[in-house]
């Protein structure tokens, strides 16, 4: 699938601030999604040392089961820096979303999209990247402040940040700890919701990123 060279990649914090502050106003944040989702890509990275594994893996969004896969080892060429995490992880997963033969119709990102300290998360740059809708699912709070959503699976609060609402905590399965899902690009937070419930019929983690997850895992063993 096409991803397009619209920046080179950063070595230095200053040049990954600016890649943010340039590409920011390009996530479209604003549209309420496909109408039609039949495939979806589920994207994470692994890490071992000084090596680490990207993963994409496209699913049926009826079915669940495993359309394509494809992987992309590398070593992270960017330091560790607040805010500017997902610099470490972009070249590989950009390298294995073009290994795909297919397009999927949305990307689900281990990770985080509108809610991020500078509004412009891994989620909202896949996006862009992209041209797809994408959102964001992360196993932990990145910014904001919100209250424990009710225990039932489907009940959420929204999660707020300078007077924002930046995302939600979202209960996947019933007594199990939320998961935090924000808009990346083209998909509002109702759409962002539904599909991460959509794709999370067992467990708390939608399964994209549980495959994704593995797959990056066993990759790294392999090599």
């Amino acid at each position: 699938m096409k991803v397009a060279d619209l920046h080179p990649w950063p070595k230095v914090a200053e040049e990954a601030l600016a890649i943010q502050d340039r590409l920011r106003p390009l996530a479209d944040l604003a549209s309420a999604g496909p109408r039609t989702v039949r495939t979806v890509a589920g994207l994470d990275v692994a890490y071992a040392d000084d090596r680490l594994a990207a993963a994409a893996v496209v699913l049926d969004a009826e079915t669940l089961e495993v359309i394509e896969e494809a992987t992309a080892l590398d070593r992270p060429g960017f330091p560790y820096v607040p805010g500017l995490f997902a610099f470490r992880e972009l070249p590989a997963l950009v390298g294995a979303l073009r290994a795909l033969s297919v397009t999927p119709d949305l990307l689900i990102c281990d990770g985080h999209g509108l809610a991020h300290p500078k509004r412009f998360g891994l989620a909202c740059h896949l996006g862009v990247l992209t041209g797809l809708p994408s959102i964001g699912v992360g196993k932990t709070r990145l910014v904001g402040d919100y209250d424990e959503p009710g225990t039932e699976r489907g009940a959420w609060s929204p999660v707020s940040d300078g007077g924002q609402v930046v995302g939600r905590a979202l209960r996947t399965q019933t007594r199990v700890r939320p998961v935090f899902v924000s808009v990346g690009h083209r998909a509002d937070l109702d759409t962002a919701c539904a599909m991460t419930l959509r794709l999370a019929p067992r467990y708390r983690l939608p399964e994209t990123t549980r495959r994704a997850d593995h797959l990056s895992r066993v990759t790294l063993k392999a090599r």
